[in-house]
């Protein structure tokens, strides 16, 4: 009987999914959200960059603050300060490194305090924080939508074009100079694609577990792959997983949607963690 009720319910969702335009956009921007996440996480886990990921994320409530009180779009106002966020940190950790993480906390903390500032003191003020902060993937417009697909257009584009030279730096950045590579210019280059992935899965998970969802699927996926590309296709693959799992779930038991997502990705890291002690350690190659 409790199969029969499962599949019950699972038909439900599917309905309502041909029926209703949210949940239609809702995951459309759950799968553009994956690529992004799983090309861009990839380099996060191995460059070993969680703490500058997480200071560009909570940096951005300032510049969705801003946006929200001046009558513009918050997700616009998004891309711009996490590219301003990426840049500054970019600079401070290639210029000076020993003050890299008082800069990280300074614009995590003051990005925070701003963005919190101008919501509440927005005019007819009637947004939620709680959305800024943990994201709705059910509210996402069709403009937002657009606005999506073309960051994640954009992300590709360029991880496909400058993917051997990320590879290079990620893996032997010494060699990658002695090679005279422009090793600053990709690193803040690379900075950038996080920014805008970032932007991309604010609207799905929010600020504050946005970095849980950029980081989980491509540490599952390490756990597995033998090389960089195998790694990036199965961190796609795992976070368009979790994400259809956590829209039907949240749908199924009126849940958070965000917070279900990244409690399902927490869930299999834990497993992929246990069974990845008793199963040994993959060692991880450069692709050619």
């Amino acid at each position: 009987m409790k199969i029969i009720g499962k599949v019950h319910h699972m038909q439900e969702f599917f309905v309502a999914l041909t029926s209703y335009s949210f949940l239609q956009h809702a995951l459309v921007a759950g799968i553009l959200a994956s690529v992004a996440a799983g090309l861009v996480g990839t380099f996060v886990v191995v460059k070993r960059i969680s703490l500058i990921s997480g200071g560009i994320a909570h940096s951005i409530l300032g510049g969705m603050g801003i946006a929200y009180y001046l009558g513009f779009s918050p997700t616009k106002g998004a891309v711009v300060s996490a590219l301003v966020a990426a840049m500054i940190i970019g600079l401070v950790s290639l210029r000076a490194r020993q003050h890299e993480d008082t800069v990280i906390g300074a614009l995590w903390a003051v990005g925070m305090a701003l963005g919190v500032l101008f919501i509440s003191r927005t005019p007819g003020y009637n947004v939620d924080l709680m959305t800024f902060l943990f994201g709705n993937i059910l509210l996402v417009s069709t403009e937002e939508l657009i606005l999506i697909g073309v960051l994640d257009g954009t992300i590709v584009l360029i991880m496909a074009l400058f993917y051997k030279q990320f590879l290079a730096v990620s893996f032997d950045e010494q060699h990658a100079r002695l090679r005279g590579m422009p090793v600053e210019f990709l690193y803040l280059l690379l900075l950038i694609l996080i920014a805008l992935t970032i932007v991309i899965l604010i609207k799905i998970v929010g600020l504050i577990l946005v970095i849980a969802l950029l980081t989980l699927p491509p540490a599952i996926a390490n756990h597995h792959a033998s090389n960089l590309i195998h790694m990036m296709l199965l961190a796609v693959g795992l976070s368009l997983i979790f994400n259809a799992a956590g829209l039907v779930v949240s749908y199924q038991l009126d849940l958070p949607t965000g917070a279900t997502i990244v409690l399902i990705a927490g869930a299999f890291y834990l497993l992929s963690l246990v069974s990845h002690r008793f199963d040994g350690p993959t060692r991880l190659r450069q692709s050619k």
